[in-house]
């Protein structure tokens, strides 16, 4: 979907709503259905979070939560498509292993995602992008 005509035409809404006015995007038109693809995917999202852990409940949902979902998107990389899955991917690889291994694994965990947000601030995905060439026209 990003590299579609709608995709475009939101990056272009995003930039200057100004110039995808003058060159005939309709703005507002294409920012509600910006909207409306969110949440069809955030309620999927959800939809499947219910589903695999059989009941949710407000504490399962906290600050917490979004903190995780944050901390996963800048350790994959923020500017590509495929970011937050490799960060959600290594984030949850992380969080398990070093569960495992210590009883101050919260404290381990932090150190290792400061460590690597440092080392790769593009991302660990964007890292990749970066060192081996495969960039997507933008």
């Amino acid at each position: 979907m990003l590299f579609s005509p709608f995709g475009y035409a939101l990056r272009a809404s995003r930039d200057s709503v100004l110039r995808a006015d003058a060159i005939g995007i309709h703005v507002q038109r294409l920012q509600w259905a910006g909207f409306v693809m969110a949440a069809l995917f955030a309620g999927l999202a959800g939809a499947l979070f219910a589903f695999s852990k059989g009941s949710i409940s407000p504490e399962s949902l906290a600050v917490g939560r979004s903190v995780d979902g944050l901390v996963m998107v800048l350790l994959g990389g923020v500017q590509t498509v495929v970011g937050p899955i490799v960060g959600a991917v290594s984030f949850t690889w992380l969080q398990d292993s070093i569960a495992r291994s210590t009883d101050y694994w919260r404290a381990v965990l932090g150190g290792t995602i400061l460590l690597l947000v440092l080392a790769f601030p593009q991302g660990l995905a964007g890292f990749v992008q970066q060192r081996f060439g495969t960039r997507h026209p933008q």
